[in-house]
């Protein structure tokens, strides 16, 4: 009996011991998956209260689709890693849990509104881990051949523009997605929603800027590229059919990490006004409603670990993300004396700002960027076609 009783004990304390499993779908592929799965294995050694268990589930298209899949039918993680503009529609939905009560203590040198992408309605639901801003590529080749520099202002964008373009080529690439467009509105002190977060394409900053890139595509110094033809606005940079064009810092490392590139490439800061933002965008950790408190309190141990600034460092050389934190700067010296261009990016982190919290993006992004392609494809009014696109915005039905 006195064995028996042992063995019983023996046994709760084993199964009390054992950590809480936190299933983990992330959305980071190469260059960081390798990196995260690493820090993953690293943070389950370190303790033994939670284990992180992680699958790779595809892009965040990808893995936006397999969770709305799994939420319907169940297996849905206790942890996933969302698209910060997918994030609204989680809460929304009442998908994601509020975090806040497990977050004190923070360390106060997060850098201004990165913690914000992961706010709606003043709680936290998202804990970013990999937020990226945009930079400005340009052939440094063909831009030193011409004795230009790197563009400061828009004025400057144009300027070069005109004198890169040949027969052959067009001096600037124009994309008529959301995410390019609202670069160059924010940078120029404007913004695409207003204070509540809602459409705002009728602004004078958003209509001067769509005027703008219209612009440079009548003088036939630009070319316009619309969503279907995205992946074409890569090619005509590499094979120097094009000589300039906004892209996230993270394509960086995916550009130079491919076959050789004929020409030195230029990455510099996006050209800003006085007041001018860049746009955060990126991926944050969400908690889903179903978790249980242990396996919340464990998601937000995991993010703690990933936002200790030896392990901010090692993502962002990995990833080219942006540093979350102020303390991981130190440690990322060698990483920009290796390449001044890096220094010169990454300095935007002080400019950059949320953009969009809205959980109706989903339904009214695609109304804005028919409205780009009319009038950069179709040469339609700048002005009326987003006038339209704010008509059909503003009747969405909002729950």
């Amino acid at each position: 009996m006195r064995l028996l009783m042992l063995l019983v004990v023996g046994l709760g304390l084993a199964w009390a011991q054992r950590p809480v499993e936190v299933p983990f779908w992330h959305t980071a592929g190469p260059p960081g998956q390798e990196v995260l799965e690493g820090m993953i294995r690293e943070f389950n050694a370190s303790q033994r209260e939670y284990r992180i268990v992680p699958s790779f589930v595809g892009d965040y298209r990808e893995g936006g689709l397999k969770l709305l899949a799994a939420l319907r039918s169940g297996g849905a993680p206790a942890l996933f890693h969302a698209e910060i503009s997918f994030l609204g529609r989680m809460v929304q939905d009442n998908v994601a849990l509020p975090l806040d009560d497990y977050l004190g203590n923070l360390p106060g040198d997060f850098y201004p509104s990165f913690l914000e992408t992961g706010k709606l309605r003043g709680r936290t639901y998202g804990l970013p881990i990999g937020l990226s801003i945009p930079v400005f590529f340009y052939n440094a080749d063909q831009f030193a051949a011409r004795g230009l520099g790197a563009p400061r202002t828009w004025d400057d964008v144009a300027t070069a523009a005109q004198r890169l373009t040949t027969r052959a080529a067009k001096g600037y690439t124009v994309s008529s997605d959301i995410y390019s467009f609202n670069v160059l509105v924010m940078s120029r002190g404007g913004s695409i929603v207003n204070g509540q977060g809602r459409p705002d394409f009728t602004n004078a900053k958003a209509v001067e800027s769509l005027q703008y890139l219209q612009d440079l595509v009548k003088r036939n110094i630009a070319q316009s590229r619309n969503i279907a033809e995205a992946q074409f606005s890569v090619a005509d940079f590499l094979r120097t059919k094009t000589f300039m064009g906004i892209a996230p810092i993270t394509m960086w490392p995916l550009i130079e990490n491919r076959a050789p590139i004929p020409f030195k490439l230029g990455v510099a800061a996006v050209p800003r006004s006085e007041g001018g933002k860049v746009p955060l965008a990126g991926g944050t950790l969400v908690v889903l409603r179903g978790a249980s408190e242990q396996q919340a309190r464990g998601a937000v141990a995991f993010w703690r670990y990933l936002m200790e600034p030896a392990n901010i460092a090692r993502w962002v050389r990995a990833t080219y993300y942006m540093p979350m934190r102020r303390a991981a700067q130190p440690l990322l010296e060698d990483f920009y004396r290796e390449d001044p261009r890096r220094r010169v990016a990454f300095s935007q982190v002080e400019n950059a700002d949320v953009w969009l919290q809205d959980p109706e993006f989903t339904v009214w992004y695609s109304f804005l960027e028919d409205a780009l392609e009319r009038a950069l494809k179709g040469n339609a009014n700048p002005r009326q076609v987003l006038e339209e696109a704010q008509r059909r915005a503003n009747a969405v039905e909002r729950r």
